[in-house]
């Protein structure tokens, strides 16, 4: 269960009852103006990384291997969004869940991310076969020179 949608309304709740027994009406007042500046945070927040995700490609990420290695279980979409400056390329059906969003680089590396009510669950990192892998010989192959 997620407690931050249970924890944050009650400590606004909280916070505001404090304000009244402090200050009565100047302390709702004080309160009310908190809690529209912390909203105003975030919006703000939310509509600079949007607006630099809308300058670039969609699905389109500097270096997928590096997207693996920052990516932590329990993060939000916006994170995300904010770490690889790009909205990811949707997967699935609109709406549907888990959702699923691709991030792809130059050579063509590409990360899966799951996201469950939000939330990254799991994610997985594909990476192309080289053409080159298949012609060369391992090491042990080829004979010592004594």
């Amino acid at each position: 269960m997620n407690f931050t949608k249970i924890l944050t309304p009650l400590a606004i709740i909280v916070f505001t009852v404090g304000a009244w027994q402090a200050f009565q009406w100047a302390g709702i007042a004080l309160a009310a103006g908190g809690v529209v500046m912390w909203v105003l945070l975030h919006f703000t927040r939310m509509v600079t990384i949007l607006k630099k995700a809308a300058n670039r490609p969609i699905g389109h990420v500097a270096s997928a291997v590096m997207l693996n290695a920052k990516l932590k279980k329990g993060v939000t979409l916006m994170h995300v969004i904010a770490m690889t400056r790009s909205l990811g390329a949707l997967q699935t059906v609109k709406d549907a869940q888990p959702e699923v969003y691709r991030w792809t680089d130059a050579g063509q590396s590409r990360v899966d991310c799951t996201f469950v009510g939000g939330k990254l669950t799991e994610w997985s990192l594909e990476r192309p076969a080289s053409e080159g892998s298949e012609a060369t010989t391992p090491d042990s192959a080829t004979p010592a020179l004594d």
